[in-house]
């Protein structure tokens, strides 16, 4: 008879953390849902890094590193941005409450199967890979804007500013072919999209 590692149990409760929690949205949207969309956007950024511009990303391991890039607010929850960053202190002290929850996610796997996953959910920050990771988090934020506007849900407005500005910083050039040729397509209807 096996053990019961609590793991998965614990990542099928993702469906149950809102984001976007201090504004008014006309579509819920919790934290499994967000990482799927954010891990179909990490695959394309990497994806396109290697078709368009001849690069050499994993993006299996980009996809699956998307999948988990929230995994901690399963035992946190999700704290909305603007308390999370409002100061340094603030912030590495919620980075490290991430540790923790992470830590303890990983214990809940059997000791054969930790390292896997330690590897998509202890991304490393400095890594090339990362930097991909957090462009479809950026990405996925902004399209949530797009969407809520689009239903005449005014409340995302500035953030959709705030966003944009976030993703014209960003200096891969697989950022700007996404949204030269993908975001558009969130403005329109199902009619317009047939």
């Amino acid at each position: 008879m096996g053990m019961d590692y609590n793991f998965f149990a614990f990542m099928s409760r993702m469906k149950y953390i809102e984001r976007w929690s201090l504004m008014r949205s006309t579509v819920k949207e919790n934290i499994l849902e967000h990482s799927l969309q954010v891990a179909h956007i990490a695959h394309a950024l990497a994806v396109i890094n290697n078709k368009v511009f001849s690069g050499n990303l994993n993006a299996g391991y980009i996809a699956c590193a998307a999948m988990y890039h929230d995994a901690s607010e399963v035992i946190t929850g999700d704290m909305p941005a603007p308390i999370k960053y409002f100061n340094p202190s603030i912030k590495k002290a919620y980075k490290d409450i991430e540790q923790v929850a992470n830590d303890k996610l990983l214990s809940m796997l059997p000791d054969s199967l930790r390292p896997e996953y330690e590897k998509l959910i202890k991304i490393d920050p400095e890594s090339n890979e990362y930097a991909y990771l957090k462009a479809a988090d950026k990405l996925s934020a902004y399209i949530k804007c797009i969407e809520e506007l689009k239903t005449g849900n005014r409340e995302f407005q500035k953030a959709k500013i705030s966003i944009k500005a976030d993703l014209d910083k960003i200096t891969l050039p697989e950022v700007k072919y996404f949204v030269d040729n993908f975001i558009g397509a969130y403005e329109k209807t199902l009619d317009e999209l047939d």
